[in-house]
């Protein structure tokens, strides 16, 4: 790499979210002074919230397609966004839980009611999957709202009923790979989500526990994770280093969901927190982790 990263060690605790910011920063001028020397895969993306314009390298895709199903608008670009831009495939994302009047208080002072809402996070969403090549489709559901309750067994059967047309659209669907959120959170439309892919032979799985607001989750969400997939999941993970920064310009794309922006230092650090989990991992990496449905 040609920039340095800070890291949220035992001295990098303090100062990880300034440090970050000026890593992007730097970042974003380096990719400035590539435009102005004719790079013309250097384009630019806008946060659709406040009008912040941000650089990044386009991808091209290749390989095997992938589909994969989102609970909510961000729920991709948190979690997993940095496999895609590391290994950029052919991608369609479908989301959900579409509808949303869920937003910081900020936000929903420019932006009252759901149906200013759900559009200013689908615009973030297709600013997010410019540099990706990626399309949308929105399955159209409104997302639960706090205090969360277990999700209904008819909701489940009714967002599978509507994802198999919406698949179908796609063409032959099932000649692309699947991915959908492992559900280590116990968000309800997480794990409804979860629960729906895996009926549609879902078999790869995303570790949702990047969200800023729940950075690690807590130990007993992750016993009851572990409870849940028993040993039916085997853990991957992926290195997402040499786009870390860019993966940041896409959650700084997400401003209406990470108020204040300096809270996006989250998911980030979790991505280090993962990477170190890895035996004899350089203390300078970062990683996103997946699952796959063990063999049988």
């Amino acid at each position: 790499m040609d920039r340095l990263l800070p890291t949220p060690d035992a001295i990098g605790v303090y100062t990880f979210p300034d440090d970050l910011a000026t890593a992007h920063r730097t970042h974003q001028e380096q990719l400035a002074r590539r435009r102005n020397h004719g790079d013309k895969t250097i384009i630019e993306i806008t946060a659709p919230y406040d009008g912040q314009p941000y650089l990044i390298e386009q991808r091209h895709p290749a390989g095997h397609p992938v589909v994969v199903i989102e609970p909510h608008h961000d729920d991709l670009a948190l979690s997993a966004s940095g496999l895609f831009l590391t290994q950029t495939r052919p991608l369609t994302v479908v989301t959900v839980f579409s509808r949303s009047a869920t937003a910081h208080a900020s936000v929903r002072a420019q932006h009252p009611g759901e149906e200013s809402i759900s559009r200013l996070r689908a615009a973030e969403s297709t600013q997010a999957l410019r540099p990706l090549h990626g399309n949308q489709r929105w399955l159209g559901y409104h997302d639960a709202e706090a205090p969360y309750q277990p999700y209904e067994a008819d909701l489940l059967d009714q967002v599978v009923a509507d994802l198999e047309p919406a698949l179908a659209e796609l063409g032959d669907w099932r000649e692309a790979e699947l991915l959908a959120p492992a559900a280590v959170t116990r968000h309800p439309d997480h794990l409804l989500v979860h629960d729906a892919a895996r009926r549609l032979g879902c078999r790869w799985f995303w570790e949702d526990s990047a969200f800023w607001q729940t950075y690690s989750l807590s130990s007993d969400d992750q016993h009851l994770f572990a409870a849940r997939v028993g040993d039916t999941l085997v853990a991957e993970v992926v290195d997402i280093t040499d786009v870390l920064l860019d993966k940041l310009t896409l959650l700084h794309l997400y401003a209406s969901q990470l108020q204040p922006l300096s809270a996006m230092y989250r998911p980030i650090r979790h991505a280090w927190t993962v990477a170190q989990s890895v035996h004899g991992t350089s203390r300078d990496l970062f990683a996103e982790r997946f699952y796959r449905m063990a063999p049988r």
